[in-house]
């Protein structure tokens, strides 16, 4: 299920009136209008409001013609049809955000103290919804009254990548006020501050402040053009019924979404356990008339030393083939059957070739990059073309069954190339091509375990960005299994991890 349309399609209804059932005994939200307009009007004779802060008031109403027009200050009617969002109950009404607020307010530009009068809310102290008033800078002002925060208050991110945000103060602790870059909106009297922070974070509002929002480097959203925002209007009875039921049922959204987080982590939990069992020989039955990994071993050492004879490989002098006994080692017993080897002793590892423009000669050729190999699979979305010599068509291609893992990055992250295409690589890449009989896809999910352990970025060099070099690759510490067991494991594993990940797709 996914959490984020159910909320969006919850806040669609409520600000349809299709959330709750209508009552045609509710009075209607225009007459609510009419009595906001005439409570602005006062507010103005007692100097409350400044006749510029209602001048630019408007009436939408519904003509004969079932149109919607907009009534403006100096008489004028203009049908707005066209502009108009979607369709509302006969008791409901548009209306402009500006005229059901006083002033839409900016911030006060004061600089964040660790003490004064007041605390001073920026965009930054609104995280997921909340804010942690404790851990709000101070500030002071000899002029806190126009910024002075009230409860109900709703304010809004005016600029930057937060843009849009709102935040409705339902809770404030301490006297405050709050920053240039929020601009505060103060509702009249009749209306619910619950139902139209509701609104703020409906598809509706977003579609109308993303159009409303200017600048190309930095996009900023001015109060002028907040004022003008599309608001539908529930009757004041109906805007409380409609901010319980919307807030019962993101309750439960809230609640699918935070069981779906748990559910994901806990897939994850059991995909790494189900690696650690592989790796350890505890996934699979052993079985006792598997040939030995020791024999495999050995074949695959008289089929390198005959490679090496015929001067199709080099001698790795640095080359370890057990490890039993060293402190590096990521496990604590070795199945009787398994042996412990370095990669180097069964493969050979090769990074790719380095582009180099001055050498930039030879036949133009796909290869691969870093970016193209994921954990267990491989994106072919965005492939380049570099130049081979024809000496260095074999040093650097890649073959069906190669196991290729990144050297810098996402050190480690491997996949097998299975297609039966050839194709080259860079030196990003670490190309491991084993001897003899060797399941490539059985060192993966070794590796997709030691990942998941951290062993990975513990073992690699680097400070800022981690690299897997050739050495240390070669130093790892692998657990070799009979060849028969690497195809049960590697069966075993691929059945567990569909069943999982059929489980994990079905909450999205």
């Amino acid at each position: 299920m996914d959490t984020k349309a159910l909320r969006q399609k919850i806040l669609d209804l409520a600000i349809r009136g299709k959330l709750v059932p209508q009552d045609p005994n509710n009075e209607p939200a225009s007459i609510l209008l009419e009595r906001i307009r005439a409570q602005k009007q006062q507010m103005v004779k007692e100097g409350k409001l400044k006749v510029k802060d209602v001048k630019n008031d408007t009436i939408i109403f519904v003509g004969e013609d079932n149109l919607h027009y907009e009534k403006f200050p100096d008489g004028s009617v203009k049908c707005i049809e066209d502009e108009i969002p979607f369709e509302i109950p006969d008791s409901w009404t548009w209306t402009r955000l500006g005229c059901i607020t006083d002033v839409i307010q900016y911030g006060l530009s004061n600089s964040a103290e660790s003490s004064g009068d007041y605390r001073l809310l920026r965009i930054t102290d609104i995280q997921d919804g909340c804010v942690d008033w404790d851990s709000v800078p101070f500030t002071s002002t000899t002029d806190p009254g126009k910024y002075l925060l009230h409860k109900n208050d709703i304010v809004f991110a005016r600029t930057g990548a937060t843009v849009g945000k709102s935040f409705l103060i339902s809770d404030l602790p301490y006297a405050s006020v709050y920053a240039s870059y929020l601009i505060r909106i103060r509702l009249i009297s009749g209306i619910s501050g619950n139902y139209i922070y509701q609104f703020f974070n409906s598809y509706c509002y977003w579609e109308q402040i993303t159009g409303k929002s200017v600048g190309v480097g930095q996009p900023n959203c001015n109060g002028t053009s907040l004022k003008e925002l599309f608001i539908p209007l529930p009757p004041q009875v109906e805007q409380s019924r409609i901010v319980s039921v919307a807030n019962n049922l993101l309750k439960i959204s809230d609640v699918i979404s935070s069981e779906r987080e748990k559910i994901s982590e806990l897939i994850q939990t059991i995909k790494s356990k189900i690696l650690d069992l592989a790796i350890r020989g505890k996934l699979v039955p052993q079985d006792p008339n598997d040939e030995p990994a020791s024999v495999l071993l050995e074949r695959i050492r008289v089929e390198k030393e005959e490679l090496i004879r015929q001067g199709q490989i080099k001698r790795d002098k640095k080359e370890s083939v057990i490890f039993k006994g060293e402190d590096n080692s990521y496990y604590e017993t070795v199945p009787t059957n398994w042996e412990e080897v370095s990669l180097s002793a069964i493969a050979e590892i090769e990074l790719g070739k380095t582009l180099d423009s001055v050498k930039n000669t030879g036949e133009m050729f796909p290869y691969l990059r870093s970016v193209n190999i994921l954990w267990n699979d491989t994106d072919l979305s965005d492939i380049k073309k570099m130049r081979f010599e024809p000496d260095e068509i074999e040093r650097y291609s890649v073959n069906k069954g190669d196991l290729l893992i990144c050297e810098g990055g996402d050190v480690g992250r491997c996949s097998v190339w299975k297609k039966e295409c050839t194709i080259f690589y860079q030196n990003a890449l670490h190309r491991v091509r084993f001897y003899g009989d060797c399941s490539a896809q059985f060192f993966v999910y070794t590796m997709l375990y030691l990942e998941s352990i951290g062993y990975l970025k513990k073992i690699s060099n680097g400070v800022t960005i981690k690299h897997l070099t050739k050495n240390v690759l070669t130093n790892i510490p692998f657990l070799l299994p009979p060849l028969a067991e690497q195809h049960r494991i590697v069966y075993a594993i691929e059945t567990y991890f569909s069943t999982l990940d059929k489980i994990s797709n079905s909450l999205s």
